[in-house]
């Protein structure tokens, strides 16, 4: 079970062994299941975009289809994670926490909604580790009208997989050898996503 969990976290793996299906999959369960938040979206997008160029018979798709391949499962993704939201409702906040579940992902996400709103959430949360997987159950929770819903869910899917997916495609034709740093350019990303996140963290604390 252990080494299942790390394959699922490590981009390569998930690619190299799952192929499309398991990138698919994964894409869906870090924006959609409570659970998916520790999975690596951002990284794997970048990644798919390389190999689609680099290696493209690992997918066996071309570069448009798996982009629209990708984007169909983000959306999926945030759609069941709203169902999800109006479904536990206010019950969701009373949740303990658990191995996968935490509060304070939902503090932090809630805080983006408060100094956002809703629309430009749905938007921004698509390059936010952990926000992404608890922006969607949130707009469910609240009852964001579903259309609105469904137009920046679609919107934030389409910017998010299309801008990281073309960052790897076309690095990789300008610097062939890019493959060799992979684990250099995973670093910078976590680094970089992951800084709005723990600046709200750090705000909160010294709030408290």
């Amino acid at each position: 079970m252990w080494d299942f969990l790390k394959q699922l976290t490590d981009p390569n793996s998930i690619i190299e062994y799952g192929g499309l299906g398991l990138l698919l999959f994964v894409i869906f369960a870090e924006t959609g299941l409570l659970v998916g938040f520790f999975l690596p979206g951002d990284n794997l997008i970048l990644l798919a975009g390389i190999l689609c160029k680099a290696k493209p018979d690992l997918m066996h798709v071309n570069f448009g289809q798996m982009v629209a391949l990708m984007t169909l499962a983000a959306v999926m993704g945030n759609m069941f994670g709203y169902w999800f939201g109006r479904k536990a409702g206010e019950t969701l906040y009373a949740k303990e926490d658990s191995f996968f579940f935490r509060k304070k992902h939902i503090e932090v996400t809630k805080r983006y909604y408060e100094k956002y709103g809703g629309n430009l959430t749905l938007v921004l949360a698509r390059f936010l580790p952990v926000v992404r997987t608890f922006a969607p159950v949130i707009a469910g929770a609240i009852k964001i009208d579903f259309f609105k819903f469904m137009f920046f869910n679609v919107v934030g899917a389409l910017a998010w997989i299309l801008s990281l997916s073309t960052v790897g495609y076309f690095l990789v034709q300008m610097f062939p050898q890019i493959t060799n740093y992979m684990g250099y350019i995973f670093v910078a990303l976590i680094i970089i996503t992951a800084i709005p996140i723990l600046r709200i963290a750090f705000r909160r604390n010294k709030e408290n």
